[in-house]
């Protein structure tokens, strides 16, 4: 992580950066967050982020009223240049600093903004993925949501990582592919010459990336059951702001996939040069 931080749109130290003990955030991790990526420092797929921080803290009722878009991409503008970056990724979080029913306190009533920013993640060649057994709840209150509450996500891929694998694949109650731990999953069927991703129903997380790839190309969404995963599949994808586009190599180790770069790979890079182009 850089060295600033922007709290509530002001510039602070990261070590000096706090959020109250006994907030509903801190206590039950109520809050939302987003990566977004940094180009030529500047956002990329803004308005995508910024309207699924509004829906998702819509479903929480955590208030953003004192927020407006206009402050808060400014702050962001402002903490990109302050910790000089170029090309990185930062983490927007609103964190629910109210009181708690179950453990009231009195002047706990708002809502704070925390803006932090990193070097992009190194990403791995040959990524290998397994089956992780944390099944996803897609009943959940929670699902779908980029909510703080991320520890399931950590500790799925914890264990997949404990077990020499990159990442893993998490499916739900009814044995549905849902997402990876920490990203969308994509895959390319030869047979259809199609490209696939898991329905919203199965409780992924509607992620920015996947959106603009869906938007991109024809993309079918499906509610398919692990064991019928990998029948025909050539290609599989990873997909997030953190990593981009990235291919998987094998599942399982035992379950191999196209080496070749496919054209999504690139779909994002195609973006930024036309973006440069028309600028």
């Amino acid at each position: 992580m850089h060295k600033f931080v922007s709290l509530n749109h002001k510039l602070f130290p990261a070590q000096d950066t706090k959020i109250n003990a006994i907030s509903s955030a801190a206590l039950y991790g109520k809050g939302v967050f987003t990566t977004i990526a940094i180009y030529n420092s500047k956002p990329f797929l803004w308005e995508k982020h910024w309207s699924r921080l509004n829906d998702s803290s819509e479903k929480l009722n955590i208030d953003l009223s004192e927020f407006t878009e206009k402050k808060v991409k400014k702050s962001l503008a402002e903490i990109i240049k302050k910790n000089s970056v170029k090309n990185g990724r930062c983490r927007m979080t609103f964190f629910d600093e109210s009181s708690s029913k179950i453990w009231e306190a009195s002047n706990l009533d708002r809502t704070s903004l925390v803006i932090q920013t990193a070097d992009s993640r190194k990403v791995k060649q040959n990524i290998s993925l397994t089956l992780s057994p944390f099944t996803v709840n897609s009943n959940s209150p929670l699902a779908g949501t980029k909510s703080c509450n991320y520890l399931e996500n950590i500790l799925a891929l914890e264990d997949a990582k404990k077990n020499g694998f990159d990442e893993a694949i998490r499916i739900n109650e009814k044995n549905q592919i849902v997402s990876a731990c920490m990203a969308n999953i994509f895959w390319y069927e030869y047979d259809k010459e199609m490209l696939f991703t898991p329905s919203l129903k199965t409780g992924c997380l509607a992620g920015t990336t996947r959106e603009f790839l869906l938007e991109s190309y024809k993309v079918d969404e499906v509610e398919k059951e692990i064991n019928e995963l990998f029948r025909d599949v050539e290609y599989l994808f990873l997909t997030s702001s953190g990593i981009n586009v990235v291919q998987v190599s094998n599942f399982e180790r035992e379950i191999k996939f196209k080496s070749d770069l496919h054209d999504l790979t690139n779909a994002i890079n195609k973006k930024l040069s036309n973006s440069s182009a028309t600028t």
